[in-house]
């Protein structure tokens, strides 16, 4: 039977990464992703390596219709894993104190409520085939109360604690869930977000870390491995110093 395994933001470094990491003959792929003629580039890279691909363009902040379109995709043809890769990152304009309204609502719908959503029904699924994997890409922002980027790190946060609450919830029948946090990764859309970018990781090095979690059911990958640390320090801190230090990282 033909593994079949969908990506979303595949048309973003590492989507494509991963999709390009799993393209090979005997996988169907279907990818979503927003950029339409990368997209259609990524899947034609995907056909050659020997996989059967099917791409797809759609706004993930129509939640609603999301859920619809993996629901009728799973209904033509199971999916055995699914990695939910799409996400928006942003920070506050430098002459605000605060990030827009529009600017939370659609870092949350996104980073946060269509993943989940897509997630609760593909689980549903897999719960009644006993089989199944499902990867949330988070952010090592989410352990950080970052002022500048409130909407970024506070969407991060509530991924990272669904996607826990979901794997103890459905590992008793046989569905994996794994939630990946990474640091800065070299990709174009990281690339558009101004500030320092210690310990940056190449796309691919991520995919084959993130496959190797997936294949050891490895609950949670932190990457690369000193910010698992940067999470400790901050828990530890006292308040006020955490709160003085998180200021002076602004932008």
């Amino acid at each position: 039977m033909m593994e079949r395994i969908f990506i979303t933001g595949a048309s973003g470094g590492l989507g494509e990464a991963l999709a390009r990491h799993y393209a090979a003959p005997g996988r169907a792929l279907l990818l979503w992703g927003r950029n339409e003629q990368r997209l259609e580039t990524v899947g034609e890279i995907c056909r050659r390596a020997g996989a059967e691909v099917e791409v797809r363009s759609l706004d993930l902040t129509d939640v609603a219709a999301a859920v619809a379109a993996i629901d009728a995709a799973d209904e033509r043809a199971p999916i055995g894993l699914a990695l939910l890769v799409a996400g928006l990152g942003d920070i506050r304009q430098p002459e605000a104190t605060v990030e827009s309204p529009e600017q939370v609502r659609r870092l949350g719908l996104v980073n946060f409520v269509a993943p989940c959503a897509m997630a609760s029904a593909l689980a549903g699924r897999m719960v009644g085939r006993s089989r199944g994997g499902i990867v949330f890409i988070g952010s090592a922002a989410a352990f950080h109360a970052l002022p500048f980027a409130a909407a970024y790190a506070g969407s991060k946060a509530g991924l990272a604690r669904f996607a826990d609450a979901l794997r103890i919830g459905v590992a008793p029948h046989g569905v994996r869930v794994t939630l990946v946090s990474p640091g800065f990764i070299d990709t174009a859309a990281g690339r558009a977000v101004t500030g320092p970018k210690p310990l940056l990781m190449q796309p691919d090095h991520v995919a084959s870390r993130v496959a190797s979690a997936i294949e050891r059911n490895q609950a949670h990958l932190v990457l690369p491995r000193p910010f698992a640390g940067l999470w400790l320090v901050d828990r530890l801190l006292p308040r006020a110093w955490r709160d003085r230090l998180l200021r002076a990282l602004a932008p």
